[in-house]
């Protein structure tokens, strides 16, 4: 394997960076890239094969090994891992070094089963904080500026992986973390950061928090905002952009592929993420077979890390919704699109595929009621049944709001193909998210 690492951007500041204030790697041909995708491929399988049993014995029992692959297309003989796989192996069996290498931890939450623990090396933890910085590089952040991380600390990886790849790129951090929402505000207010790095849903809530305290948004330091850890669409976009007059761009990870900083969307094009393939090798696949699709074709993304040593994870199923297609901003790095949805996110009323970033598009382009909504699954007469819980605005009279909610029935029948309910509710009542969001709730009763 490759072991030599990238240094970080220096240029301190401006959005759109010339071709040779890019790192040794963003300035690779398409060539020069897929040579060392398929050394560094060939490395993990070996790594996995060696040292996971996990994998060996799924190797193994799909009848491949790793000298198999001899170039990037063979990666789809090999079998795909789901975080099952890592909850059955919880909690160190699909560690790759002895104990004593691993120098943090990290953790899913847990809250829909056994938790996903993973792992770092000091390399691993040198990757991460290399990709990370070269994220917020790409989304405009530049050596001496302030971040104002936002993402929860702890076992969650957004906080920490966001917090020391700001640190590599130059930066100073505010280790802010979630929560405190009028604290944030005077954090912001008093410290001046040009960055701030949080979830989508959350920079909502302090943006209500801003004009709650009667502090224009857009009147604050801020000037970037990277934002991750959960879908969002091109109306949440317009909707911070406008309320906060910010670049918004979108950052992608996942712990058991690394954390935060694995895709990044940069400034200057706003177009969809570009993958750092020199790390991270995605693939799209069918979600219901896993056969492979072509670039351009929506299905389940895929990741098999290249550079990971504590955790080589090969062809792992995000359930993450999207579509590859050719770089941009940076030509030899695929740019994957704006997750679509999820696909264990997928709600099936009365036999209609919906997904709520399909809702979310449709209130956001409501006029009169706020970007705060929920889903609520109920069940009655054995018959499923969805409503739309949606806030208004102080100021939007009663005969708005039930016109808004009319509306919004409408547009999710002709657009959606299903019925739901709608019900406008006051400002401030919906639940807020500090981390994660969660837009469905269903309380359907159990089998």
């Amino acid at each position: 394997m490759t072991t030599t690492h990238d240094d970080v951007p220096t240029r301190r500041l401006g959005a759109a960076p010339a071709v040779d204030e890019l790192t040794p790697a963003e300035r690779l041909s398409t060539d020069e890239l897929r040579s060392v995708q398929c050394e560094r491929l060939r490395w993990t399988l070996h790594h996995a094969y060696d040292n996971v049993p996990f994998y060996r014995r799924k190797f193994d029992a799909a009848g491949v090994h790793p000298d198999d692959c001899r170039d990037l297309s063979d990666l789809a003989k090999f079998p795909v891992t789901t975080k099952q796989d890592l909850r059955d192996n919880y909690p160190f069996g699909m560690f790759a070094v002895p104990r004593d290498e691993v120098r943090r931890l990290h953790a899913s939450s847990g809250t829909t089963g056994t938790p996903t623990v993973v792992g770092y090396t000091e390399r691993d933890l040198d990757t991460w904080a290399t990709a990370v910085a070269r994220s917020i590089f790409a989304a405009g952040g530049r050596p001496g500026h302030a971040v104002h991380v936002a993402y929860g600390y702890g076992l969650f990886t957004g906080g920490l992986g966001a917090h020391c790849g700001a640190e590599r790129l130059g930066c100073t951090v505010i280790p802010a973390s979630g929560g405190m929402t009028a604290r944030q505000v005077q954090l912001i207010t008093d410290l001046r950061p040009e960055v701030i790095m949080v979830t989508p849903s959350y920079m909502l809530t302090l943006l209500d928090e801003f004009e709650r305290q009667g502090v224009d948004p857009r009147a604050c330091s801020l000037r970037v905002g990277i934002f991750g850890a959960e879908p969002w669409t091109e109306g949440m976009r317009r909707e911070i952009e406008e309320r906060m007059d910010i670049d918004a761009v979108d950052i992608y990870g996942l712990s058991e592929v690394m954390g935060p900083g694995v895709a990044q969307e940069c400034a200057e094009t706003k177009d969809g993420l570009h993958v750092w393939e020199d790390h991270f090798y995605p693939e799209v696949v069918d979600p219901v077979d896993c056969a492979p699709l072509p670039d351009g074709e929506h299905g389940e993304l895929l990741f098999t890390s290249l550079t990971k040593e504590a955790l080589p994870i090969i062809r792992y199923r995000t359930r993450d919704l999207t579509a590859l297609r050719p770089g941009t901003a940076r030509p030899a790095y695929r740019r994957m699109d704006r997750i679509s949805g999820r696909s264990d996110d997928l709600i099936i009323l009365r036999g209609v595929n919906v997904f709520p970033l399909q809702v979310e598009e449709i209130v956001l382009d409501v006029d009169g009621l706020s970007p705060h909504f929920q889903i609520e699954l109920t069940r009655r007469d054995r018959l499923d049944e969805m409503t739309v819980l949606v806030e208004a605005f102080d100021d939007t009279p009663a005969e708005r709001r039930t016109a808004a909610a009319t509306e919004i029935a409408a547009r999710v029948k002709d657009g959606v193909g299903v019925s739901v309910g709608v019900r406008v509710v006051e400002p401030a009542t919906l639940e807020r998210s500090v981390g994660k969001l969660r837009r469905v709730l269903d309380r359907r009763p159990k089998a």
